[in-house]
């Protein structure tokens, strides 16, 4: 499966190293998008990619999918031409709590028959969610995430402080860099404004932290994620880009497991 990247961050480096450095069996990323040709070139003579910065030409090149590496202004002002013509995949999922792109996208996506594939990104148990969820009968879902103090606060705190309270919808809107998590887990649950959201700085911690309760007719579930930093940007979970990886690995996949 040939793949087109929009962004040349972090992200967008993981993929490349994995996929082309590495010569996967079943992937190749050929074409990535970038708003600066010349500060990217480098990526050329590196991973064997072209570079494009012309959105049409990018979708017109040797690709069969399209991966978001970017952020949530690029899904609002690209995602809705890609699914003109491409398969996507995004992990900027905070840019879904806006409704009216998400229905945009959603209408999109049936007109011209392409697929929107939402990565789990930094969290886990998605599957069950859905699953649990498949009559209706969740009743209540809830986030606390714990992240370090510095990398939400200015202020220099001893213990640990709520920074947020609410709902998933609020928190992405106050938060939009840190609660993609949020979304995603509202998407494949009860939905954005009943998902409940709890946002912590922790001084006493080097890593984000993810703690999901979900309760309903199935019974109760809980799960905790600690994530590790990518190698490459500290800014950036290691398992959302992995998450990236193994999407596209399952898509291409004739047996798949849950879901």
């Amino acid at each position: 499966m040939n793949i087109g990247i929009i962004g040349a961050g972090a992200i967008a480096h993981f993929l490349l190293e994995k996929i082309n450095r590495h010569r996967h069996e079943n992937l190749r990323i050929s074409s990535v998008f970038v708003r600066n040709k010349e500060k990217y070139r480098l990526l050329e003579s590196a991973y064997g990619v072209s570079l494009y910065t012309d959105l049409e030409k990018f979708l017109d090149s040797d690709i069969d999918l399209v991966v978001e590496t970017a952020n949530i202004d690029a899904v609002k002002t690209l995602l809705p031409s890609v699914l003109k013509k491409k398969d996507a995949v995004l992990i900027s999922v905070g840019a879904l709590a806006d409704e009216a792109l998400l229905t945009e996208i959603s209408d999109l996506a049936h007109a011209y028959k392409h697929n929107v594939h939402l990565p789990s990104g930094a969290i886990g148990g998605l599957d069950l969610l859905q699953n649990a969820h498949a009559l209706g009968t969740v009743t209540s879902v809830s986030l606390t995430t714990r992240k370090p103090a510095r990398s939400l606060i200015e202020e220099d705190i001893d213990e640990a402080k709520t920074v947020f309270e609410g709902t998933a919808m609020e928190a992405i809107r106050q938060f939009p860099k840190n609660m993609n998590v949020s979304i995603v887990l509202s998407l494949a649950g009860i939905g954005i404004e009943k998902t409940s959201v709890r946002l912590v700085a922790d001084p006493h911690i080097d890593k984000n932290m993810h703690h999901v309760e979900v309760i309903g007719d199935f019974g109760e579930a809980t799960f905790s994620i600690t994530n590790n930093p990518l190698p490459e940007n500290p800014k950036t979970s290691y398992l959302a880009a992995m998450s990236i990886l193994g999407t596209l690995e399952r898509i291409g996949q004739k047996i798949r497991i849950g879901g």
